[in-house]
């Protein structure tokens, strides 16, 4: 189980250094800023982001569920401003990066879920 953590909270920091290769205006300094850095993703995304989900509950319910997009992207930032060698340059640095993140995160998570071979 703490193994299985570890692994996720590893693979998730790759992708993050993957986006950052991609999105011009993400720079990540390094494996150890990346891990860091998922782990902030985790905190604010757990303590901050239902919160803000609740404040714009009205615009979510107009726009159909995209506001969350806004949200995502400002938690990304957050994670970014509280972070030195984690930089977002604007905000659709931030909107494509946590986009990526939150695509390429649920690729990751669909391998994990299938059941293995049976025995």
């Amino acid at each position: 189980m703490l193994i299985n953590l570890i692994l996720q909270w590893i693979v998730a920091a790759l992708i993050l250094m993957l986006i950052g290769w991609l999105i011009p205006g993400i720079t990540i300094e390094g494996f150890g800023i990346a891990l860091m850095a998922v782990l902030i993703l985790g905190v604010v995304n757990m303590l901050i982001k239902p919160l803000l989900m609740l404040l714009t509950l009205p615009i979510n319910i107009l726009t159909l569920g995209l506001f969350s997009l806004v949200i995502n992207a400002a938690m990304f930032a957050l994670a970014a401003w509280v972070l030195p060698g984690f930089e977002v340059a604007s905000f659709w640095s931030a909107f494509f990066g946590a986009l990526l993140l939150s695509i390429f995160s649920a690729i990751v998570n669909s391998f994990e879920s299938r059941p293995g071979p049976a025995h």
